[in-house]
């Protein structure tokens, strides 16, 4: 079974390397490809010699025009796109390739991501559930990118490519309409991914807010009555789910100053309260 992840780039050069690292080591088969606007960061320097990856660079419209054009030129079975500030886990794909092959009926699967700071320290985690329709329409996406794994005949099968008209919110645009196709999800219950929390994310930025309540305008008004009561739902059901329950851990991560050696950290009191 062939992965092939996606990683659009564009000046993110320190963080790239410590990705590329992190894909490089998973002990699967993985084809992965760079999608580079054309970075004038010193990215081009080293990036085109790397033979660990299939690097495309190309202007393009932004990073969800960037994955789809990486998604075109993917082969592998199982598809996924990993920023340039996120990571994979030692283990991460061997561990998602074993679920797919096991449960052949489940078309996309998500796993658990550890949030980090820039020196790579733990900041807080976040554990996935199956994402409910309603929820993702009114709120936040629930589930992030860096730990969602899906099989590429769905984006063949269904047309599940990113809406490049959105500039921020093509995550929760995509989610949507691969719930309406009424695809099999699941969760692996294990951490798979890093997320950087480096102050400068996309979905942080003013305009990403203005983009998701443009979208949420769109929506019913008797939808948008129910919002407190489908957020409470959503909580519920995370705490009886278990999901913000979580013992003391460690985790192994390439980091800025060393992206050749994974160094391990550890997690001592572990908060699923999302901070910023």
């Amino acid at each position: 079974m062939i992965f092939s992840v996606v990683t659009p780039s564009f000046n993110n050069s320190e963080y790239l390397k410590s990705c590329l690292a992190s894909v490089a080591d998973q002990g699967v088969t993985v084809q992965h490809i760079v999608q580079d606007g054309g970075s004038n960061d010193g990215t081009l320097d080293w990036l085109l010699g790397d033979r660990r990856v299939e690097a495309h660079v190309e202007s393009d419209r932004g990073m969800y025009d960037a994955i789809n054009r990486g998604f075109k030129r993917a082969t592998g079975e199982i598809l996924a796109h990993l920023n340039c500030d996120e990571q994979y886990l030692p283990g991460a794909l061997q561990a998602v390739r074993d679920y797919f092959a096991s449960h052949p009926t489940i078309d996309i699967l998500f796993g658990d991501t550890v949030v980090v700071d820039l020196n790579g320290n733990y900041l807080f985690h976040r554990k996935t559930q199956v994402p409910l329709k309603w929820h993702t329409r009114l709120c936040p996406l629930s589930t992030l990118t860096c730990t969602t794994f899906y099989r590429r005949s769905i984006i063949e099968k269904h047309n599940l490519f990113f809406d490049d008209s959105y500039k921020y919110i093509g995550d929760s645009d995509w989610m949507n309409r691969a719930l309406n196709a009424n695809l099999e999800m699941a969760i692996l219950r294990r951490f798979t991914s890093i997320f950087a929390h480096t102050g400068s994310n996309l979905s942080l930025e003013a305009a990403a807010v203005e983009e998701r309540i443009a979208r949420l305008r769109e929506e019913p008004a008797w939808l948008k009555t129910l919002r407190p009561a489908v957020l409470l739902f959503h909580r519920m059901r995370r705490l009886y789910g278990g999901v913000y329950a979580q013992k003391p851990f460690s985790y192994s991560i390439y980091k800025l100053k060393n992206p050749k050696r994974r160094l391990t950290h550890h997690a001592a009191k572990p908060t699923a309260r999302w901070k910023w």
